[in-house]
């Protein structure tokens, strides 16, 4: 269906005047987007009786997006996830980026592609989202060019294709960054049963950084077999007291080359509501939401721990930093691309 013409929705800290978008299914299905960082604002989506409710977590206006750590429902970069120590080589030369997570590099720093004003235009029924990030923003040298199209189908499909060149070498690694709490009627997320194809976890330090591969058997973190959240979060598990949940990429199981497969499946069994989410990206980061106690809701009140989760296709943490560095970079001349669809229908 045709998207809605750009309605304003606040102002960026230049003074520039922010925009969302509207884009509808023919099923009932409605999602809003911001050119703050990309931002998906709303999502509204059906339940298996047919009653539209919202399915993503949201501040109330731009002013709390601007002022959030939460990286509500945005596009994340240059580098989703983690770096150690803001610090890498590239090509003999040692980088500092900016570092804003206990002396760690998270999500594209302290102004990353988050709080950027996107540049939009509607084609069709796809919204394409363009940023110039310049040489040295956030410390990360090279300039970096992106397009994000964006369309939502009509079997209730998100679609995000994103593509970027630069023009010096450079890590890259994009994510959207939505919160999904499928219920629309519970305020936290422990009740939602979650499949995630994937073999192998990135188990982390107490900064949250990766030291190694573990094998998910037998632990809290094997959810091949579909579990609810909830019923994982108190096992005796040293991995999950060092963040107080899940905050852990998994690395998933491998698929045609830039073909996106099906990597997390999770249910709500009240409203029936399924979200499933295919992507190209060898690494799926779950975030069972335990810290966004205090982060303000779109109706005024505040949301406590567990009220969403995130799932976040991307590369591995700290990749430039390890043995599988080169494939975390962008060279001239290459066009990094990602396919990755989050699809919402009732069970």
């Amino acid at each position: 269906m045709p998207i809605s013409a750009a309605t304003a929705w606040g102002q960026s800290p230049d003074g520039r005047t922010l925009h969302r978008w509207t884009l509808r299914s023919a099923h009932g299905a409605q999602v809003d987007l911001s050119d703050l960082g990309g931002t998906l604002l709303s999502w509204q989506a059906p339940d298996r009786h047919g009653r539209v409710g919202e399915v993503v977590l949201g501040h109330a206006d731009a002013a709390q997006y601007l002022a959030s750590d939460a990286y509500m429902g945005s596009i994340v970069g240059r580098w989703a996830n983690r770096i150690r120590s803001g610090r890498f080589t590239l090509d003999g030369v040692d980088y500092k980026v900016d570092r804003n997570d206990h002396g760690n590099h998270l999500h594209g720093g302290v102004n990353g592609f988050h709080l950027q004003r996107w540049e939009v235009e509607p084609e069709g029924e796809t919204l394409v989202l363009r940023l110039v990030s310049p040489e040295g923003d956030g410390g990360f040298p090279g300039e970096v060019r992106v397009e994000l199209r964006v369309r939502l189908d009509d079997d209730g499909t998100l679609d995000l294709r994103y593509a970027a060149t630069t023009d010096a070498p450079t890590p890259l690694s994009l994510t959207a960054h939505p919160y999904f709490n499928l219920s629309d009627r519970r305020p936290d997320i422990r009740d939602h049963v979650i499949r995630i194809d994937a073999d192998e976890f990135l188990a982390i330090d107490a900064g949250a950084i990766p030291i190694g591969r573990q094998a998910v058997a037998g632990s809290a973190f094997d959810f091949r077999e579909a579990a609810p959240i909830g019923s994982r979060l108190h096992w005796p598990d040293p991995q999950l007291r060092l963040v107080g949940g899940f905050d852990h990429c998994y690395v998933a199981r491998p698929g045609p080359v830039d073909t996106p497969r099906t990597v997390a499946v999770v249910t709500e069994p009240l409203s029936g509501r399924r979200l499933t989410i295919d992507t190209d990206r060898p690494g799926l980061q779950f975030y069972s939401g335990q810290k966004l106690t205090g982060q303000p809701a779109r109706r005024g009140d505040a949301y406590g721990p567990f009220a969403g989760f995130a799932l976040e296709a991307q590369a591995f943490p700290n990749q430039m930093n390890t043995t599988e560095a080169e494939g975390a970079i962008l060279r001239p001349g290459q066009v990094w691309r990602q396919h990755t669809r989050y699809r919402i229908d009732t069970v």
